[in-house]
């Protein structure tokens, strides 16, 4: 019977407080795996593992994240476009100390134009940014997004993007990434596509400022 009881008193302190684990935490720009110490997590977060790819200017780039994040954000996978920039992301996680998440595979290219026309711009030194140009949506991006990214810390620095998105991307709403004294704070506004210019308004921004800060 005590046994039971010192069981049951463990479980009710883990519901009250939340169950907090370890994850490697860690960024990589060569391949989907990067090797770090294992870091206690806030609780209630699982380890996850994502992969993003990166195109501009004609130039491909990849990063690799694994850290600490709120289940919410596990299973994700999705792309963000606009006349300048495509980027593709995908999140695994799994859920006990230590482990190690399945290598994320990115969504496959889809160039078919779906009829939703968004947008497009981009500002490095605003929460916002204006156009009159847009961009003919293609796939599964029936979204048009706008997307901030806050960097303060160590360093700082603010971007808005414009453009077309998956629903997924929509869906992770505020995302905050904490890395070597750094903070980064990504918001995903959208609104629904339509046929025709939209008169409205993500993860993968951090990863960029990331990929600027350590290369």
């Amino acid at each position: 019977m005590r046994s039971l009881l010192q069981v049951l008193c463990v479980l009710s302190a883990l519901v009250a407080t939340g169950y907090s684990i370890a994850c490697k935490q860690c960024v990589d720009t060569h391949n989907t795996k990067c090797a770090a110490s294992n870091k206690n997590c806030p609780p209630n977060n699982v380890c996850m593992a994502s992969y993003i790819e990166n195109t501009a200017a004609g130039k491909v780039e990849t990063v690799s994240i694994r850290s600490c994040a709120p289940r919410s954000k596990c299973g994700m996978s999705g792309s963000i476009s606009n006349h300048a920039f495509k980027s593709k992301i995908s999140i695994t996680c799994c859920k006990i100390k230590s482990c190690t998440p399945l290598i994320p595979t990115l969504p496959a290219d889809n160039n078919q134009k779906n009829g939703v026309t968004c947008p497009s711009c981009t500002s490095e030194d605003s929460d916002n940014c204006y156009t009159s140009e847009t961009i003919e949506c293609t796939g599964d991006e029936k979204k048009c997004v706008l997307k901030t990214t806050n960097m303060t810390g160590s360093k700082s620095s603010i971007e808005a993007l414009r453009g077309c998105a998956t629903e997924s991307i929509c869906n992770t709403g505020t995302l905050s990434i904490r890395y070597d004294g750094i903070n980064i704070e990504v918001k995903a506004n959208c609104t629904n596509g339509s046929i025709g210019l939209h008169q409205g308004f993500f993860f993968t921004a951090a990863a960029l400022l990331l990929m600027k800060l350590l290369f």
